[in-house]
């Protein structure tokens, strides 16, 4: 089974006062460790969608095996940033690389994620073919999450304010579920980077 990754690293960070992909956390920057949790999942394509900031996470990422994906619109919302990603996914097949079956969305601030729950939700997808493999949290269900292939063209179908989750609310009865403990803990305001810290 070939998974890509889909890392969204788009958004402007704006109630931080600073770009969260570059905040460091034991050592290293959010992306690069986003981005190397996304590459141990080791099945397929990675891209990463950026927005704000480009250049400087760019920066960050440089020699690795993934792809930088702009997206010019990324402040209308996720909808606009997955498809591109999805797009920069697929657009490896017809370059010669494997067909994807699944992609994995993920943030780079969930910090509570970690390779073992991405491995986890891709042994689910495999053992369940379910169409969405989405983690479990607070009472509600979100990313990382995995998408087979059967879906992909609702993603592709997202408004631009509308994120993953609208696919996965869309038909719980398609939902398989892997519990993430602290999933909904991120760095979004200045007291999260203290408490990180």
């Amino acid at each position: 089974m070939t998974v890509g990754v889909v890392l969204l690293a788009a958004g402007g960070s704006s109630r931080l006062g600073q770009p969260k992909q570059l905040v460091r956390h034991q050592g290293q920057t959010l992306v690069l460790r986003a981005v190397e949790m996304a590459l141990s999942v080791g099945h397929g394509p990675v891209a990463v969608v950026l927005g704000a900031h480009p250049d400087a996470i760019a920066l960050e990422l440089t020699g690795l095996p993934v792809h930088c994906v702009r997206n010019a619109d990324w402040a209308l919302g996720p909808g606009g940033s997955l498809k591109a990603g999805l797009s920069a996914v697929l657009a490896t097949e017809s370059s010669g690389g494997p067909t994807v079956d699944a992609v994995l969305v993920l943030l780079c601030d969930q910090l509570t994620v970690d390779a073992s729950h991405l491995k986890s939700l891709v042994t689910t997808l495999k053992t369940t073919n379910a169409a969405v493999v989405a983690s479990a949290y607070d009472g509600t269900l979100g990313v990382p999450a995995l998408f087979s292939r059967a879906v992909f063209a609702e993603l592709e179908a997202l408004p631009p304010e509308q994120g993953a989750r609208g696919v996965i609310a869309r038909d719980p009865s398609r939902v398989e579920t892997v519990p993430l403990p602290g999933g909904n803990q991120d760095v979004d305001t200045p007291e999260d980077l203290a408490r990180l810290k």
